[in-house]
């Protein structure tokens, strides 16, 4: 059963947490009634060309309007992510007359640039917070493709441009944006060297931020050696392992709650955590039988037991999105590989890859139905995609440095991975077919990205 870490050091870890998981809600969104369904398209098959001017502040202080430029750069940023969208390029905006409201949109002018649509937004203080309103054009015919009101706080802006990027992308392309998405990896960004040791080794600790980088926040307090974060399939709780008393052991961080649970513990190493897709199960590695296995155990630590149960070295698990299989690396036919094997562990693995090394799959969610890994491809590691049903392998980046742990963005869209491409160990984005290279941490090493 898990151990409820005491709540003096729950609060200790609050100190860390302060007030993201509120910080994170989004903002209450609300659709204006009877708006008629109209989509924004491109002609032929070209992505639509939409127009996002300067959100409007209606209220002058110097707050709001920095609030209605933050929202508009990040929106812009956010739209440009997926390339669901071509964005008309702002030198052109100074051509056409600046709305001081909704009402006040010069739509013939804007007509003159040709986009297919135009998407207007005003910022307003109201009450203790402000209302952020958005409404997307055709531009051709004026008709509203989409509209939102927003209201909350203005402590973050960059909240409202993400929540209006994924419901546009949602209603205008039926796509499930990653705007709103967060990233969870270890850094030693703090400088710290753990106490204690032989080895001068340094403090590593679980970090969150937005799927851009930004607003990157440290999670754990704990002094030690922290890594392998992995995200519950809700993102309320992160599974990590830790060194805190020792051997590591795996530790579940529930943000949303501030509160910490102990999986296991003991003299045990156990480490490599992964939730099942449904977050009732944890998946991971353990030598509590001699050498390195893979068990499962329920959520509280509960029903374990061991997946397989031969002489083989297994470790690094990931789960099927369907939840009826399991992905794992085994040194079982000499170099280690990535097998199959069905969640209940019944039946023979079955040999996936065929690399000189391969390490650290991660399934993708669906529609996509593949496994990214790290392949040895000389000095280092490159990181690999293959198609699970063909077994066709696609090699994603090239001898940069060394590339590793690869990550799938919630959509499967995109791929976090760590690279030393810019000297120290740094956390990388990249589509899933290798291109869109963008940096997303910069202090320190930072390493064992996963997405949610």
């Amino acid at each position: 059963m898990t151990n409820r870490i005491p709540i003096a050091f729950a609060l200790a870890m609050l100190v860390a947490l302060g007030a993201w998981p509120r910080a994170q809600q989004p903002p209450a969104s609300q659709q204006p009634p009877g708006e008629i369904s109209v989509t924004i398209t491109g002609e032929g098959n070209r992505a639509p060309l939409i127009a996002v001017p300067e959100f409007i502040p209606l209220s002058k202080d110097a707050e709001t309007v920095a609030i209605a430029r933050t929202i508009t750069q990040v929106l812009w940023d956010d739209l440009n992510y997926e390339h669901e969208f071509a964005l008309l390029s702002r030198d052109v905006y100074s051509t056409i007359p600046a709305a001081t409201s909704l009402e006040t949109v010069a739509f013939d002018r804007w007509r003159e640039l040709n986009p297919d649509g135009l998407l207007i937004g005003t910022v307003e203080k109201s009450g203790n917070g402000i209302k952020v309103v958005v409404r997307l054009y055709k531009v051709t015919t004026k008709q509203q493709a989409f509209g939102r009101e927003y209201a909350g706080s203005g402590a973050n802006p960059r909240a409202y441009a993400h929540t209006i990027a994924d419901e546009i992308h949602k209603s205008q392309r039926a796509l499930i944006g990653v705007a709103q998405s967060k990233l969870t990896f270890s850094s030693d960004r703090d400088g710290l060297k753990i106490t204690g040791t032989v080895q001068d080794r340094n403090v590593k600790e679980i970090y969150i931020s937005d799927y851009d980088g930004e607003r990157q926040t440290r999670v754990t307090v704990g002094r030690t050696l922290n890594a392998f974060p992995r995200w519950s399939p809700d993102r309320r709780s992160i599974v990590y392992t830790s060194w805190r008393h020792g051997p590591p052991n795996l530790f579940i961080s529930n943000i949303t709650e501030g509160t910490l649970d102990e999986l296991t513990k003991g003299p045990n190493e156990n480490v490599l955590g992964v939730w099942s897709p449904d977050g009732s199960k944890i998946c991971f590695e353990s030598n509590r039988d001699g050498k390195m296995q893979i068990y499962v155990a329920n959520r509280d630590g509960g029903g374990l037991r061991r997946l397989l149960t031969d002489r083989f070295i297994d470790s690094s698990p990931t789960w099927a999105p369907s939840g009826n299989q399991i992905a794992f690396v085994s040194d079982r036919s000499g170099n280690p590989q990535i097998y199959l094997i069905s969640s209940d562990g019944v039946g023979t693995p079955t040999l996936l890859t065929s690399e000189s090394y391969a390490d650290k799959p991660t399934w993708s969610p669906a529609p996509y139905n593949e496994i990214a890994y790290a392949a040895r491809t000389g000095p280092g590691f490159d990181i690999k995609v293959i198609d699970v049903v063909s077994r066709r392998v696609t090699q994603l980046t090239f001898g940069e440095g060394t590339n590793e742990s690869p990550a799938y963005a919630p959509n499967g869209r995109h791929i976090a991975f760590s690279s030393t491409r810019s000297g120290k160990t740094q956390i990388f984005t990249m589509t899933r077919d290798g291109r869109d290279l963008k940096q997303i941490t910069r202090n320190g090493n930072n390493q064992h990205p996963d997405w949610r």
